[in-house]
């Protein structure tokens, strides 16, 4: 999962970027309105972890922006402003959840999960596709009743393309996937990590589509 924090507190924005990246996500930092509204321009996240008292205006134009603009992405508010009124208003704009501080960073992950699961419109967490199956929580995968090891960014691919079976994802919807602003790209890197799913899947399961990208068959 791609996640864009917005978040203005330097400390709790680095607290984000490595307690979420702790779980194997790539999280990138807005420190305001602007910022975040330009990232979500030119990027493309799963999940928005969205402040709402941001030093160059209101959260809420960040979520309205991404409503307007019909974006697949889920929305979840932590913001010390918690009381009855500010959830209502928050939820009632299109915020997926809501989440005052301070908070527990297993359930800000769980939540994530959840928010991310509602999106795609699978109601259970594991993932599954004919004999393959993915838990996001745990960062397991088996195939059949075979335990398979990935690593941190082959694990993302296949949670990629496993969430939407059958669709192509190009190498460059990959690679937002994969890696935040300041990360260095190799030109053949998502081609690498294919390669080495498909060493530990079997070469069948992920299909080359010559010019567009990749998808499950």
């Amino acid at each position: 999962m791609r996640i864009l924090a917005v978040e203005d507190d330097p400390i709790l924005a680095n607290g984000l970027q490595v307690g979420l990246g702790s779980y194997g996500w790539t999280v990138d930092v807005a420190g305001g309105v602007q910022d975040a509204l330009a990232a979500l321009d030119c990027s493309s996240f799963d999940a928005v972890v969205l402040d709402l008292g941001l030093p160059d205006g209101d959260g809420l134009e960040v979520l309205r922006f991404v409503r307007r603009r019909e974006m697949p992405v889920a929305v979840l508010l932590l913001t010390a402003r918690d009381s009855a009124p500010d959830r209502v208003e928050g939820l009632d704009a299109g915020a997926d959840d809501y989440l005052g501080k301070p908070f527990d960073l297993d359930e800000l992950a769980a939540r994530l999960r959840a928010v991310r699961r509602r999106v795609l419109g699978r109601a259970t967490a594991p993932l599954k596709h004919g004999d393959l199956m993915l838990d996001p929580k745990a960062r397991l995968v088996w195939l059949g009743d075979r335990d398979i090891s990935l690593s941190r960014r082959e694990f993302a691919i296949l949670e990629a393309l496993i969430e939407r079976p059958g669709q192509v994802l190009s190498r460059g919807q990959l690679e937002e996937r994969l890696y935040g602003w300041q990360e260095d790209i190799g030109s053949n890197a998502v081609e690498v990590h294919i390669h080495h799913l498909r060493a530990k899947l079997g070469p069948g399961l992920i299909r080359t589509m010559r010019g567009l990208g990749y998808a499950l068959r």
